[in-house]
C-alpha cells in the first residue's frame, strides 16, 4: 500500500489534519508500506511540466497575477488567445527576464477531439476538447496543480488503477491528455460515489467538522472492522443483500460491478453525528466479537479498570452497549465504592410496598451472606428465599438489583452478584436498608 499525501496546497497544510490521517489508517489497521508527500517530489514535477513544454504541448501565459481568471467569472473562458499564440522566442525571453508566469496545457483546439475515459463503474465517457479549458501545470509561484503532481507521480511509481471520488471525473480527462503529452500508459480510472450530508452536500471537514474525521468514530467506541463495514456499504452492495460482514468477508466478495452510481448519505444531525445505520452495525460486530478481544477493547473506555474484571463483565454488557463508550454507563456501578444517590422508590417491588422491600432485603441479606456467589446456588437460594416470604421472585429480585445496581435497568442480576462479589453486595444491601 502506497500512501501519498497530496500537500501541494500549502494554505491547507497542516501536522493536525495529517495526523488524523495516519492514526485513522493506523485505526483502521490500514497500514501503508511506502509514503511520499508530494510538497518533496516537487523536482520530478517539474520536470515533467518541462517535458511537455518542450514538446510543444504546453505554453507560458504571463497574464499578471489576478486578473488571469476574470474572464472566467463569466463561464466562457478556456484560453487567453495572446499567451497561447506567444511566439517561443518571445516566451523564452520573458521567461528569462525573470517575469512569472502559469504553465497551460495546450488543449488541442485546431482539430477538436473527444478525451475518452473507459470508466470501470461509469462505462465510456467522453469530453470534446472544446470544452476543455488551458488547464494550469505549474502555478505562476512554480509550485505544481493538483494536476501535474498527481499525474507525475502516478506515472513515476506506475499506478496501474485510479479510483477516486465522482467529482475528480472532470479533472480526469486532462489527467488522460497529461499522462499522453508524457508517453505513459494511460492508468485504469474507476470513479466512486461521494458521501454526502442530509442536506445533499459533500462531507466536508470545514462545513460537518468531526462527523468527518475517522478518529471522532474511534474516540465514540466504534470497532475499526464496523466501522470499514459500514463505509463499504454506502457505496457498494454486495450479492445477497448481505449487511454485517467481517474485513475478510468484503475483501472475498469485493467488486467493482456493485459500485453504486449515486452518491451515499451519512445520515447525520446536529444532537447525533452517527448515523443509525453505523450505531446498528457496530452493535453487531459487538456480538460477534470474542469475549476476550471486547474486554481488551472496552479497558480504554473506563480508565484504572482491570482486564480480569473486565472479562467478567463483557459477556453481560455486550447485548446492551451499540457503542464501546456505553460500558461507561452500562457497567458504572461494576466500578463505583460507592453508588450515587438515587430514588428509594425504585426499591419498592411492583405491587409492593415498603414493608415488602424490606423483608425481601432482609432476607436476601442473610441469604448472600451464606450463599456461595455461583449463579445456580445464588438462583436458587433467592428464589427460595421469594418462596418463604410468599412473593413472586421478581418482587424479591428488583429491590436487590436496585440495591446493588442504583437502578432498575442492569444486566442479569445472578451474573451481577457474581462479579460484584460478597462483600460489595452485603455492603450496598445495607445502604439501602438504610435508605428505607
Amino acid at each position: 500500500m502506497v500512501l501519498r499525501i497530496d500537500d501541494t496546497d500549502v494554505e491547507r497544510n497542516t501536522q493536525v489534519s495529517l495526523d488524523s490521517i495516519f492514526d485513522g489508517l493506523r485505526w483502521l489497521d490500514l497500514p501503508w508500506d511506502e509514503q511520499y508527500r508530494q510538497s518533496e517530489r516537487v523536482e520530478l514535477h517539474h520536470r515533467m511540466a518541462g517535458e511537455i513544454l518542450a514538446k510543444g504541448l504546453a505554453y507560458r501565459d504571463f497574464t499578471p497575477q489576478g486578473t488571469e481568471d476574470e474572464p472566467r467569472a463569466e463561464g466562457h473562458w478556456l484560453f487567453n488567445a495572446g499567451m497561447r499564440d506567444l511566439s517561443q522566442a518571445e516566451s523564452d525571453r520573458r521567461a528569462a527576464a525573470g517575469e512569472p508566469f502559469v504553465l497551460r496545457y495546450r488543449v488541442p483546439r485546431e482539430a477538436l477531439t473527444e478525451v475518452v475515459v473507459d470508466d470501470l463503474v461509469f462505462g465510456q465517457v467522453s469530453k470534446s476538447t472544446a470544452d476543455i479549458e488551458d488547464f494550469a501545470l505549474l502555478r505562476s509561484s512554480g509550485v505544481p496543480t493538483y494536476h501535474m503532481a498527481s499525474c507525475a507521480d502516478d506515472a513515476d511509481l506506475k499506478i496501474s488503477h485510479i479510483l477516486r471520488g465522482q467529482e475528480h471525473l472532470a479533472n480526469t480527462f486532462k489527467h488522460i491528455l497529461i499522462f499522453e503529452a508524457l508517453g505513459f500508459p494511460v492508468p485504469k480510472f474507476a470513479h466512486l460515489p461521494l458521501l454526502i450530508a442530509p442536506d445533499g452536500s459533500k462531507l466536508s471537514k470545514r462545513k460537518h467538522g468531526p462527523v468527518v474525521s475517522v478518529t471522532t468514530y474511534r474516540d465514540a467506541g466504534f470497532l475499526p472492522q464496523a466501522f470499514i463495514n459500514f463505509l463499504c456499504l454506502r457505496g457498494w452492495s454486495p450479492k445477497g443483500d448481505r449487511e454485517v460482514m467481517s474485513r475478510q468477508e468484503l475483501i472475498d466478495v469485493f467488486s467493482l460491478d456493485g459500485i453504486h452510481h449515486s452518491n451515499a448519505m451519512v445520515n447525520f444531525t446536529d444532537d447525533d453525528p452517527f448515523d443509525p445505520k453505523a450505531v446498528w452495525l457496530n452493535a453487531e460486530h459487538i456480538k460477534q466479537l470474542p469475549l476476550d478481544d471486547l474486554a481488551a477493547q472496552l479497558l480504554s473506555f473506563v480508565p484504572g479498570s482491570e482486564l480480569c474484571k473486565m472479562r467478567r463483565i463483557a459477556p453481560l454488557i455486550r447485548e446492551r452497549i451499540k457503542l464501546l463508550r456505553e460500558v461507561a454507563q452500562a457497567a458504572d456501578f461494576f466500578f463505583l465504592d460507592e453508588l450515587p444517590p438515587y430514588d428509594s422508590a425504585q426499591l419498592i417491588p411492583q405491587k409492593g410496598d415498603v414493608a415488602m422491600a424490606r423483608a425481601a432485603l432482609g432476607d436476601a441479606r442473610e441469604i448472600l451472606s451464606a450463599a456461595e456467589f455461583t449463579h445456580d446456588r445464588l438462583d436458587a437460594a433467592l428464589r427460595t428465599g421469594a418462596a418463604q416470604l410468599k412473593i413472586k421472585p421478581g418482587q424479591m429480585f428488583q429491590p436487590i438489583r436496585v440495591a446493588v445496581c442504583g437502578r432498575k435497568e442492569a444486566p442479569p442480576l445472578f451474573e451481577t452478584l457474581e462479579v460484584l462479589g460478597r462483600a460489595t453486595c452485603l455492603k450496598r444491601i445495607d445502604r439501602a436498608l438504610e435508605i428505607l
